[in-house]
């Protein structure tokens, strides 16, 4: 990214939502000479973002682990803070431990290929050691290609990929027309690994593009890391950071309609009525709430974005289970990530995505942090437990009605029995149980149907279809998982980064 990040701005700026994305944006623009006001519809921060104390125990109830910790290295950098000064992060290792319905068991090592290689070697064999070693140097030529037009830059059209001078070369090595399910991989383990980073997403492995065979490598070469008590306190790092920047936030405080004048934006209405004029205005929400809700009525300047967000599809949503355990000496302690692999993976895909129905025997995804500071006892563990799901729709049309309690509560059950029948013992040692659905999701944090990611990454041209950081309608500005680069700590730390240097541009 550029280094002339602080070339000084003036005047009032709006942020809708104080999710990472709202809040790491109004920092840096605090920083550069902005008056900055954040707008937050709930009680709190964060936004997906956070860790929650329920009894002795703090959950991740969020995203569970950090990658590319520089993005936010460089975000307290530039805001004038260490983040080694008040973050305490470690690299979790191994990284995964993935484990198989017929007893297999691949532990991939944190920030070294050459011992992942030889878990692989050791639990299958060296061919698949070999495949793997294969994708991973496609991977990384991904990477290199794609970073910085696709992730590190505004994107805005295909057209503007074809002034790049070396751009057959580039078109081969993304291979647009390959999905992750297209990448050769003969061993049946490894394509189930493979598979999985389409879910990072919240996309579907079977038409997702390969190029999201990149996460592999990202998480190898810049590691999986663990914040200490919990990664919302990433969050409330943020906020603090922000706060002292002279950010202020408005909680409980509703935005229900962004003024204009057909051509750029005036000001917020907030949901008391309560009209204030702003001409530039940062939405860290929904980027279909944006542009079909909070902009009223026919707007000729936004139609071909409305367009690209209908054309869109929206991302798996999430099924998490919160459990506190008491000691057991008899019970071997989990690795910090463990993933359950169902013996049919495809099942999982064609019931969230075709089907649209919960799956009867999902992939298992347990966090169980190596962290004191996160219980109130010694030896006491706190698990968060997902497993994906349909979005929530209550006419069961594009999702899963998820407003039966007494579904939802047989579904934890069963999930707990599949994590029995793997061998680790759960039951007997819990002492606090809750349960988290789509729903749920979505009437905490305004995200349509519990999509976790906004919309996914389902077909080549996804990325396009994305909603823009600069919105057609002058001074109005989108940030967050639903907008370019997408979902993910990373991503949506350099969509801030991506945003502020926009708004400088425009000052």
């Amino acid at each position: 990214m550029k280094n002339d990040h602080f070339a000084r701005g003036s005047g009032k700026v709006a942020v809708i939502g104080a999710g990472i994305g709202g809040m790491a944006t109004a920092a840096r623009l605090a920083k550069a000479g902005f008056e900055v006001s954040v707008f937050e519809a709930s009680s709190r921060h964060g936004g997906k973002c956070r860790t929650e104390w329920i009894g002795k125990f703090a959950f991740d109830t969020g995203p569970s682990l950090l990658t590319i910790p520089a993005v936010y290295r460089d975000f307290f950098q530039r805001t004038g803070e260490v983040m080694g000064r008040i973050l305490d992060i470690s690299p979790v290792n191994p990284s995964f431990d993935y484990r198989f319905s017929d007893g297999k068991s691949i532990k991939f090592e944190n920030l070294s290929r050459k011992k992942t290689l030889a878990a692989i070697t050791e639990a299958l064999d060296n061919e698949s050691a070999l495949e793997w070693d294969q994708m991973m140097r496609r991977a990384e030529a991904m990477w290199d290609v794609s970073r910085e037009p696709f992730i590190e830059s505004e994107l805005n059209s295909p057209l503007s990929l074809l002034k790049r001078p070396k751009l057959l070369r580039d078109f081969r090595v993304i291979a647009p027309w390959k999905s992750l399910r297209n990448i050769e991989i003969r061993s049946p383990y490894l394509r189930k690994i493979l598979d999985r980073y389409a879910t990072y997403s919240g996309s579907d492995p079977r038409v997702a593009p390969a190029v999201l065979s990149t996460i592999a490598f990202i998480e190898e070469a810049f590691g999986a890391w663990h914040v200490k008590g919990g990664v919302g306190t990433l969050s409330d790092a943020i906020y603090k950071r922000a706060c002292d920047l002279g950010v202020t936030f408005a909680f409980n405080t509703k935005v229900k309609e962004i003024s204009h004048n057909s051509s750029k934006v005036t000001g917020l209405v907030l949901a008391d009525g309560e009209k204030l004029e702003f001409t530039k205005i940062i939405a860290n929400a929904d980027a279909g709430s944006v542009y079909n809700e909070l902009i009223k009525g026919k707007v000729r300047k936004i139609a071909k974005s409305r367009r690209a967000i209908a054309k869109s599809e929206p991302s798996l949503a999430g099924f998490s289970i919160l459990l506190g355990l008491r000691p057991d000496p008899n019970s071997k302690r989990l690795e910090h990530h463990t993933i359950l692999f169902p013996e049919d993976y495809d099942a999982e895909f064609i019931s969230i995505f075709d089907k649209k129905i919960p799956v009867v025997k999902p992939t298992i995804y347990i966090c169980a942090p190596h962290d004191e500071s996160m219980v109130k006892e010694s030896g006491y563990e706190a698990w968060s437990v997902l497993v994906n799901a349909p979005r929530h729709d209550p006419d069961g049309i594009n999702g899963f009605d998820w407003s039966d309690e007494k579904f939802a509560k047989g579904y934890v059950e069963e999930i707990i029995n599949q994590i029995e029948k793997a061998g680790i013992s759960v039951r007997s040692r819990i002492e606090v149980l809750e349960f988290r659905t789509p729903l749920d999701l979505q009437n905490e944090v305004l995200a349509p149907g519990g999509s976790i990611y906004g919309t996914s990454s389902n077909g080549a041209r996804s990325a396009f279809l994305r909603a823009k950081n600069r919105s057609p309608l002058k001074g109005l500005y989108l940030v967050g998982g639903s907008a370019h680069p997408g979902g993910g700590l990373p991503l949506v730390g350099l969509s801030a980064e991506i945003v502020s240097l926009a708004m400088l541009e425009n000052k």
